[in-house]
């Protein structure tokens, strides 16, 4: 019988130790970068006419895959941890380099950036969704076992 506190329990038969409430929130992640960043990257590229500046198009390519890959991951979330992992590490890096600055200086508000702050402040999903010691012992420090 199903319970709400079993979700917050690891679970060691499906999930390798890994709570269902961070498989849920991760299929919620995958499922949200397939539809959303999809149909801005894809529709990009299928609409764009012309020649391409080149660092938009590695971006906008850069971010079609990124939605693919994503789709691999709503089918197995702990297996793709690697691509969360990515996005938390590039929005909190932007964050700190881009965002933080300007806003410590009040020129935030009105800059060109202001717009992408508000998208990359979302980056606290993946922070809460990431199971953060399953993430460690598989891909920062695994056992020499696993190997």
């Amino acid at each position: 019988m199903f319970s709400i506190k079993s979700i917050f329990k690891p679970d060691y038969e499906r999930y390798e130790g890994v709570r269902p409430i961070n498989i849920y929130l991760l299929r919620l992640l995958f499922l949200l970068v397939a539809v959303f960043v999809a149909s801005d990257s894809w529709s990009a590229i299928l609409k764009h006419e012309g020649q391409w500046d080149h660092v938009r198009a590695a971006a906008v390519c850069m971010w079609a895959s990124y939605s693919v890959l994503s789709v691999f991951g709503l089918i197995s979330p702990l297996r793709w941890l690697p691509i969360v992992m990515f996005e938390i590490f590039y929005k909190i890096i932007w964050l700190a380099i881009v965002a933080y600055p300007l806003w410590s200086t009040n020129q935030l508000a009105g800059s060109p950036a202001e717009g992408m702050t508000r998208a990359f402040v979302w980056v606290l999903l993946p922070i809460v969704a990431m199971p953060w010691p399953y993430a460690f012992r598989t891909y920062v420090w695994p056992s020499k076992k696993k190997r």
